[in-house]
C-alpha cells in the first residue's frame, strides 16, 4: 500500500510532465491540506453511520460533498493521478457511484498514448445490474490485455474495487493497479496489485452487533450510495 508523501509525490509530478500529461501544480498536497479540504466541504461527518460495507462507524467520509466542486475534483484527481505516472494506463475504471467523478478527474489528467480519437484516457464505470451483480453496461467495452487502472474514492474493505478487478479481467482487460482518495482501513486492504491511496485515514468501523453506538441506542444513518448490504 502506498501513500502520498512530499517527496515521492514531487517525483512523480516531474515524471509525470515529462510523459506529457496536462500540467499540473507542484504545489505539493499533505495530509492536512487534504483533510482540510475535506472539512471545507463537510465531507468528514460525525455521528453513528452504516457504511456501504454493512459496517457501523462513528466518522464517515462522503467524498461526493468535495467532489462536487469541480476545482477540488479535479487537484485531488492530477494528484490521484501522479501516483501511476510511471505506468502505462489505457483505461481507468471505477465503481460506480463513488468512483465515477473521481475516476474520470483522474482519467483526465493521465497522459494519453496514442490518442486516435483525441478525447484522452477513457474513463469508464461498472455498476450493479438488477440482481446486484457489478458489470460494464451501457455499451462500454474494454479490448484485450488493455492496461487498466481501477479508481475508488472511499475504501473501507475494499470489495467494491475487488468486483471491479474480477469485471475487468472477465472482460479481458488487465488491471495494472488500483487506487483510492482515502483508504480508511489503516492500510490493512491487500489487492492482487499495485494499491495507492492519496490519503491514509484509520477510522474505526464496527460489526453491527459489536458496535459501541448501537449499544448506546442511537441508529445507524444510511448516508451512502447504496442501501443494500454489499461489501464495499
Amino acid at each position: 500500500m502506498i501513500n502520498l508523501t512530499t517527496r515521492s509525490l514531487a517525483a512523480r509530478l516531474l515524471t509525470f510532465r515529462r510523459l506529457g500529461a496536462i500540467a499540473v501544480s507542484l504545489t505539493m498536497l499533505t495530509k492536512e491540506e487534504i483533510i482540510r479540504t475535506f472539512e471545507t466541504a463537510g465531507a468528514i461527518r460525525h455521528g453513528h453511520f452504516e457504511l456501504s460495507s454493512g459496517l457501523h462507524s462513528g466518522t464517515y467520509v462522503q467524498c461526493a460533498l468535495v467532489l462536487q466542486y469541480p476545482r477540488f475534483a479535479e487537484k485531488l484527481g492530477q494528484a490521484l493521478a501522479a501516483l501511476f505516472s510511471d505506468a502505462r494506463i489505457d483505461v481507468v475504471v471505477s465503481p460506480a457511484l463513488g468512483g465515477v467523478v473521481i475516476g474520470q478527474e483522474v482519467a483526465r489528467a493521465l497522459p494519453a498514448a496514442n490518442d486516435a480519437l483525441g478525447g484522452g484516457v477513457p474513463a469508464i464505470f461498472v455498476e450493479r445490474d438488477a440482481s446486484g451483480t457489478m458489470t460494464l453496461r451501457r455499451g462500454f467495452q474494454l479490448k484485450p490485455d488493455q492496461h487498466v487502472l481501477v479508481i475508488e474514492d472511499v475504501w473501507t474493505t475494499g470489495g467494491s474495487t475487488q468486483e471491479a478487478i474480477h469485471v475487468v479481467e472477465e472482460a479481458g482487460g488487465r488491471v495494472i493497479a488500483v487506487g483510492a482518495l482515502i483508504d480508511r482501513s489503516g492500510g490493512k486492504i491487500e489487492f492482487p496489485v499495485e494499491s495507492s491511496s492519496l490519503l491514509g485515514l484509520p477510522i474505526d468501523s464496527y460489526e453491527p452487533e459489536d458496535c459501541p453506538l448501537c449499544r448506546q441506542g442511537s441508529v445507524a444513518l444510511k448516508p451512502g450510495s447504496r442501501f443494500a448490504r454489499t461489501a464495499s
